[in-house]
């Protein structure tokens, strides 16, 4: 197969897909192409067992910045409202509590200034502040057993969304394809990519796209592929592999515990399954792997491609390794791997979260997990914490870890205007019918009375 197109996305994840519905249903570019390398769509780190299915608003997630949580929140409820909107039967996601827990005197106090000084309850309106009590009523097994004597706070929100991003993925080419302007290619690898004077050549295993304008939404892939055109020299990548455990239904909702603030990586926090809320899953455990791909060997050989085997490389991974707090971070987390040793050492993670959980109530989560492309900046060799987004000529490389499947909306939209940026101003993008179909569905806190408000109102008459 070949073609002509206006754009050429690369990869069937949830960014790649976020992307073709915007630019197909909110823009009258004239002909799109999404190119995948696997034989279906979501098939890596978008498929439902290989991410946290958490929709982060930046809310619970206490190693964010107020300013990052504002940036975060918008993007997510972008994504919130598209759920609200296109998955009324729940069978992209769904909704429960979720909480932040601080458990002792240190960790109340860091809630209680983080809620009422740093700004996140002004920030979030339904975030609220619960003591033990209706910690209890809400999560009753974070309670039981734990020590009466012990300082208990959490900040709670009905906005727990827990997102099956494969499923999500799918509804977005679905959504896509219903215009005439797309064409979806799976199983199509890409090869290589040359710039012409017109755009770039795209040759893949199933023939060569022509296009104006490239979007490569490939994950780890990505910063490969840049590299390979002369993009992002002075960046790496440290692949973090994220696993769980599996217990059953301690959870109705999301709990997570306090994150430490100078790492990227999620706090082991406990939630119910987006498909199957009599399983709980605890983690994620993050492991330093060689590979772009999880359970890849294959995939070895891009991480070096990637890495470069040069000396910024490795003074980077050392200064970063040689961190006092990363580094213990990083040993203990290999152990959890290991053969009943593991579950042993993971289970005081699954205990702050539930007191009264045994050995025997956990079993790791066999064929769970993706890899996360944390990014290191190897002019300052330090810890990218954030996504990155590499523009060229014409070309725009996305390489996002957490928190990109929440923002990949948002993100969606700022490739879209720089796409037609590229495409010299042709075409036109109607943001405003966009967030009509996304974010303006998100329910807000006075929608929500309002609609409490009208459930009353017969009950007062009758009355």
């Amino acid at each position: 197969m070949s073609g002509k197109y206006d754009l050429v996305i690369v990869g069937g994840g949830i960014s790649g897909a976020s992307l073709l519905y915007t630019t197909a249903k909110f823009t009258d570019i004239e002909s799109i192409a999404l190119i995948e390398k696997e034989s279906e769509i979501a098939a890596i780190n978008s498929h439902v067992t290989n991410n946290s299915q958490t929709l982060h608003f930046g809310d619970i997630e206490t190693n964010y910045t107020l300013e990052k949580a504002e940036d975060v929140k918008e993007g997510a409820e972008l994504l919130a409202g598209y759920l609200e909107n296109h998955d009324p039967d729940r069978e992209m996601h769904s909704k429960r509590s979720k909480m932040v827990l601080g458990v002792g005197d240190e960790e109340v106090a860091q809630l209680e200034q983080r809620y009422e000084d740093e700004g996140f309850g002004e920030l979030f309106p339904k975030l609220r502040a619960i003591d033990r009590e209706e910690i209890a009523e809400i999560e009753p097994k974070v309670v039981e057993g734990r020590d009466p004597s012990t300082e208990m706070l959490a900040l709670q929100t009905p906005d727990g969304y827990v997102v099956d991003y494969g499923e999500a993925t799918k509804s977005f080419v679905e959504q896509a394809e219903k215009e005439a302007n797309v064409d979806v290619y799976t199983g199509t690898e890409v090869e290589d990519i040359t710039e012409t004077l017109d755009g770039y050549t795209i040759g893949t295993t199933n023939g060569r796209f022509d296009c104006e304008a490239t979007v490569v939404a490939a994950g780890s892939h990505s910063l490969q592929i840049a590299k390979e055109l002369g993009y992002g020299q002075d960046k790496v990548l440290l692949p973090i592999a994220g696993s769980f455990f599996l217990a059953d239904d301690f959870l109705n909702g999301k709990v997570y515990t306090l994150q430490m603030k100078k790492l990227p990586f999620a706090a082991v926090h406990g939630d119910a399954d987006v498909h199957d809320d009599s399983i709980t899953r605890f983690g994620p455990t993050a492991k330093l792997v060689p590979t772009l791909e999880r359970g890849r060997i294959s995939t070895v050989k891009d991480f070096l491609d990637v890495f470069g085997l040069n000396a910024a490389a490795f003074l980077s991974y050392a200064n970063i390794l040689s961190d006092r707090i990363l580094l213990p971070y990083v040993l203990r987390n290999l152990v959890y791997d290991l053969p009943e040793v593991g579950p042993r050492q993971f289970l005081p993670h699954v205990q702050k979260v539930v007191p009264s959980a045994e050995l025997e109530d956990i079993e790791r989560a066999k064929g769970y997990g993706g890899v996360r492309p944390q990014i290191v900046d190897t002019k300052n060799k330090s810890l990218d914490m954030g996504e990155a987004k590499i523009v060229g000529d014409d070309i725009i490389f996305n390489i996002t870890p957490s928190p990109g499947a929440s923002t990949c909306l948002k993100n969606a939209v700022q490739d879209t205007e720089r796409v037609l940026e590229f495409l010299e101003g042709d075409y036109e993008f109607d943001e405003a019918a966009l967030r009509e179909a996304t974010i303006d569905n998100f329910p807000r806190i006075d929608d929500e009375t309002e609609d409490t408000q009208t459930v009353a109102s017969p009950a007062t008459d009758d009355d």
